[in-house]
């Protein structure tokens, strides 16, 4: 009788536990959209990187970023990004949150990158070229990030994240010419409301 007693209570027990409902949360509920300001961008780079972001479910989201570089850094080391535009699908990796927490991102960007520094090049015949106009390339990258995003009750959000991409096409307006930027980086700080 002990026994039987025993299984009724540890089946009662089981049963209750599994009908707990998730813990629902104010920020989630009925909230998909999100809109979001690169504020590291801004500081560091002069640039304006917004981005919207829809909620597919608890797991999952896509969205798009806008870039644009207002400054004109020249550096031997850094061909600065004037515009983008990129696309991303996130994958959420928390059990009981709405997209929210670590996150791994697969995004494609369409970035065109200027050289103020060196208009000057070597056409294909050897002569020497001076381009009063930047040297501008234009290409499409693959990359992923990962990151992590925050939320408060008033559905205000945070996220941190980072990225490496590569271009794929590499072409140049001067065909003698090449910018040499194969690689591309994504990141930021975001701070942004759910809605």
């Amino acid at each position: 009788m002990k026994k039987i007693t025993l299984l009724v209570l540890l089946a009662v027990t089981t049963i209750s536990f599994a009908q707990q409902k998730e813990p629902t949360y104010p920020q989630d509920v009925n909230k998909k959209y999100e809109v979001k300001l690169n504020a590291f961008s801004l500081i560091v780079f002069s640039s304006l990187d917004v981005s919207y972001e829809y909620l597919l479910n608890k797991d999952s989201s896509f969205g798009v970023g806008v870039f644009y570089n207002f400054s004109d850094i020249n550096d031997d080391l850094y061909y600065p990004k004037k515009f983008s535009i990129t696309p991303y699908y996130r994958w959420y990796f928390t059990e009981t949150r709405f997209a929210r927490g670590f996150f791994v991102e697969g995004f494609g960007m369409l970035n065109t990158y200027e050289d103020n520094d060196y208009n000057y090049y070597y056409d294909n015949n050897g002569n020497y070229i001076y381009n009063n106009d930047p040297l501008k390339e234009t290409d499409f990258a693959l990359g992923i990030s990962v990151g992590g995003k925050f939320i408060i009750k008033s559905g205000f959000t945070a996220e941190v994240y980072g990225g490496v991409g590569r271009n794929l096409f590499n072409n140049s307006n001067n065909s003698s010419y090449n910018l040499d930027n194969d690689l591309i980086t994504r990141g930021g700080i975001s701070l942004g409301y759910r809605f």
